[in-house]
């Protein structure tokens, strides 16, 4: 009895400190939506594969922990991006986006680090497809969650509704056709009813609402 004691209070002591020697881990939510569907049936998919998808909004919220050894806890981070192609289409095969530029809108609370280290998490979490920083603003941010939308907006330029109650309408063979950019931990589809980028410096701007081309959720990195 006392041997399993022992083994068992070795056990809960080693994990401690394997817990405590390690980086503080980043968790948080994340939402982003594109100009084009990420669930549709083939037809719709055929029609938007060439001309559209090629601007997105992401966002994170950091619920806790740190980033390049900065804590960036209860901070926003949100980018609004722009390609000369349609930025998922690597994952069907296709060509991938040569240029990808993005402006980056920063949680008007952090310091000088934490918005470094913001600005470092959107370009390595976002897995690669920013291609250029073309700006990054300090302005008011809001990411607000409820049973039934992720809503996110920057300043009055960039402005994001997600309804969380997606209906997997099966006409056209619907199925989806895209992951995240980002890895998440757990993740699910949902409708952009407004999605709408207003701002400069992207050369483009766009308004993509009504449609499922969304997706939200939690990540751990």
């Amino acid at each position: 009895m006392k041997l399993a004691f022992s083994i068992v209070a070795a056990s809960t002591l080693l994990a401690a400190v394997v817990s405590a020697d390690d980086p503080a881990r980043l968790t948080g939510e994340y939402v982003e939506a594109r100009t084009a569907e990420v669930f549709a049936g083939g037809c719709i998919m055929n029609s938007e594969a060439e001309t559209m998808g090629r601007q997105a909004v992401m966002a994170w919220r950091i619920t806790t922990g740190s980033f390049k050894g900065v804590a960036i806890d209860g901070l926003t981070v949100i980018a609004a991006v722009a390609g000369d192609r349609n930025l998922g289409m690597r994952e069907m095969g296709g060509e991938a986006p040569t240029a990808v530029k993005a402006i980056i809108t920063v949680d008007p609370r952090a310091t000088a680090a934490q918005r470094d280290a913001l600005v470092a998490l959107v370009r390595e979490l976002s897995g690669g497809l920013i291609t250029q920083v073309v700006r990054v603003d300090t302005a008011p941010v809001r990411f607000a969650t409820s049973p039934t939308y992720v809503e996110v907006s920057a300043s009055d330029t960039l402005l994001l509704t997600v309804n969380k109650d997606m209906k997997h309408d099966p006409s056209c063979g619907a199925m989806q056709w895209f992951t995240p950019f980002t890895q998440m931990a757990q993740s699910s589809m949902g409708v952009a009813e407004t999605h709408s980028f207003s701002g400069s410096g992207l050369g483009t701007k766009w308004s993509a609402p009504d449609k499922r081309s969304a997706f939200w959720g939690t990540f751990s990195y």
